[in-house]
């Protein structure tokens, strides 16, 4: 936790991620990813000078076989209110649209029940659980299936619904969470849905693996050309 913690806590202060007040609702899918953030801001919480709560977000897709009791036990242990908002996203994108290529609107549908719920919630952040390796992958998917030099951004302001969408783990490499995650035992729940593992992103994930065993420090040299670009909201980091 000590090395997710200091990485979690540069990037907050490098992008003035978190103010004074700030009611922060953390979207928990129940991965390691969103597990590991969520442990990484209690941590934070205890020590940082600028004074923050937490809200826990799962979005119950609708699938069945999601179990979220160890989540749920954990968000009581570490004393965060832990919410679960049923959804038929899943009934939406499956049975009646019956999408072929069902990732994009999924994030799209869930990204507007998630800030809805934060709203209900007081909240006016949301953590997102975006690490080292998913910026890379990002700005890949969009050069690759959209012929555009993007990514998104460790802050956004969605002016539309009046909050910030923040990523504290832009420095956390994927390894680190994994090997944070084993240690743990960190009560990651399965995703049932039938589009995991055959995507895009795993192929651009894929894709990456190999080319940095060939080249190693590859996915840092790309990070680092993304902060010196001109990608709207990234910079260089801070001494």
């Amino acid at each position: 936790m000590k090395r997710i913690l200091s990485l979690v806590r540069k990037a907050v202060e490098d992008y003035d991620m978190i103010e004074d007040g700030d009611r922060i609702a953390v979207g928990v899918s129940g991965g390691k990813d969103s597990l590991t953030l969520l442990r990484a801001l209690k941590a934070l919480q205890r020590f940082y000078p600028k004074k923050f709560e937490l809200e826990a977000i799962t979005l119950s897709m609708g699938f069945d076989n999601f179990d979220l009791s160890g989540v749920r036990k954990m968000c009581e242990e570490l004393g965060i209110t832990y919410t679960v908002k049923p959804t038929n996203i899943a009934e939406v994108i499956f049975d009646i649209r019956k999408e072929t290529n069902p990732c994009s609107l999924c994030a799209k549908m869930r990204r507007g029940a998630l800030h809805d719920v934060a709203l209900e919630l007081g909240c006016k952040k949301v953590a997102l659980g975006h690490h080292h390796d998913d910026v890379i992958e990002t700005f890949f998917l969009s050069l690759f299936f959209e012929g555009r030099i993007n990514c998104f951004s460790p802050v956004t302001y969605l002016d539309r619904k009046g909050i910030y969408l923040i990523r504290p783990m832009i420095y956390v490499p994927e390894k680190e969470i994994k090997g944070f995650s084993r240690r743990m035992e960190l009560p990651v729940a399965f995703n049932p849905c039938p589009a995991n593992g055959n995507t895009k992103r795993q192929y651009i994930k894929d894709l990456l693996k190999n080319l940095n065993r060939e080249n190693k420090g590859l996915k840092d040299r790309l990070f680092g050309a993304i902060q010196r670009s001109e990608i709207d909201g990234w910079k260089l980091e801070r001494d």
